[in-house]
This record gives structure tokens, sequence and C-alpha cells, in this order.
């Protein structure tokens, strides 16, 4: 899953199965979807393929990020994102992203990861659809719970140069039924002064974290200047499949 030192490997490897898995299990969803409870029947049939049936491509969902995002052209709807990751090699990672981390957490959407190298290559039209994680990984806003800090340090190391696209399927901020709309295209902070401070205390506070801390941790990870044509929404390039839902609510008043 990362990539350490030969020399420092077997003492991150301890001290992993060691440490508790922090931030496993505790931030539950904040959705109850519509249905009945399961039957007996159904409990019987999970059990049978839980055991029987193959499931590699869950079974490389070997990476814990946890982060904000915010729907792109609505810096204030912003949301706690939990994201189970598979790297597919050193230049791109696939993640599915929930709103919890328990057993009850449902799918919000995808994240793709890239590094520098393959975002520069990618079309112009193509690229104001992804973001930088310079600022989410030198604000320490962007965890990877449970793993020793020493790893989590190199694993940013890694990250703080990458880029990401992510649509969000089901908006459990808003939707608390069943998802509902379009796919919406989700962005990430850039700079302070944007992200909810309260959002992420409260985060801090679950997690048993401070992401106060991993800044000043993180201070030694040289983050290089922002590759042109990311974050366009920054310069006012907004792009979505549909509404956000701040408008949605807006056009119906009207």
């Amino acid at each position: 899953m990362l990539r350490f030192s030969p020399l420092r490997l077997p003492t991150l490897l301890t001290a992993a199965v060691l440490i508790t898995a922090c931030g496993d299990n505790n931030t539950r969803s904040p959705v109850e979807a519509p249905g009945a409870d399961k039957s007996a029947k159904t409990r019987v049939l999970e059990a049978g393929a839980d055991v029987l049936q193959g499931k590699e491509p869950l079974q490389k969902l070997n990476m814990y990020l946890d982060g904000f995002h915010f729907y792109n052209g609505a810096l204030g709807q912003q949301m706690e994102a939990h994201h189970f990751c598979a790297k597919l090699n050193e230049d791109v990672t696939q993640c599915v992203i929930y709103d919890g981390n328990g057993p009850d957490a449902k799918i919000m959407g995808i994240e793709y990861i890239v590094s520098r190298k393959l975002f520069e290559q990618l079309p112009a039209e193509e690229k104001p659809l992804w973001h930088s994680h310079a600022h989410e990984v030198k604000s320490g806003t962007l965890v990877a719970p449970g793993i020793p800090d020493v790893a989590e340090h190199e694993l940013m190391e890694q990250l703080v140069s990458t880029y990401g696209k992510t649509f969000h399927t089901w908006h459990t901020d808003r939707d608390k039924t069943l998802p509902l709309g379009t796919p919406l295209l989700m962005m990430g902070f850039t700079k302070d002064g944007q992200i909810d401070t309260n959002m992420v205390a409260q985060r801090d506070k679950r997690l048993g974290i401070s992401s106060k801390q991993k800044r000043q941790q993180r201070a030694d990870i040289v983050a290089p200047p922002v590759a042109p044509g990311a974050d366009a929404w920054e310069k006012g390039e907004v792009r979505q499949l549909g509404v956000v839902p701040d408008a949605q609510a807006a056009l119906r008043h009207h």
C-alpha cells in the first residue's frame, strides 16, 4: 500500500500491528435509508456469500484517508469524506468514498488520484475537473487514521503533489433517505480560511487527533506549485453535471 525505505519498514509494520485502529467505526452515517429490516433469509444469504464469494477488488481497498470536500461552485457547502483507497501503481490511486467509517456507512462517491506527471499529460479541457492536494496535506486536514505518525508523514509526502477528480453520487449532507439528483463534482480546499473550522474540530475530536499538530509535523514536506489547470474553480470556472443543492433550493423558490 505504502512505499517506505527498507530500513524503516520493519519498525513501521511492527508499530502498525501494535497500534489500535484509531478512527475505525467511530463516525456514524447521518442517513437512515428507508426499507424493511433484513430478514433471516437475507442474513443467511449474506453470510454464505461472505464466505464463498471472492472479493479481490474490495480487499485492495487497504488505505483509509479522511478529509473534506465541497461542491464545485458552492464553497460553503462542505462535508467530511471517508476514502477507502487502492493504489493501482505509483501514479494512480482509486477510492470509494463513504459518509462514515462504521457498518452503517453510505457510499457517497468516488475519487481518482493521479501523480503530477499524469495530471500534466491530461487534455486542457479535462484539467478543470481536478483539484490539488497540496493544501489539504500541508494544513493537516487530510489524515490517514490509525497508522503511526512516521508512516502517515511518508504517505503525505507522496500525496502532496497529487491531483484528485471526485464525484459524489449521494449527497448525504442533504438527501437523508435515498441518493437523489445527478452526481456532482467536488473540490478540495486550497488555502486557510476556506474550511469550516468547527467541522474540522468535530472530526479531530472523534478521531482523537489534532490537525494543528499535524500541520506542524508536516512543515518539512515540500509542496510544489500547483500545476496549471487544476483548481479551476478559483478562477471562476465551474463544471457540473447538474445543479448544486443550494442552487436547486433557490430555483424552487422562483
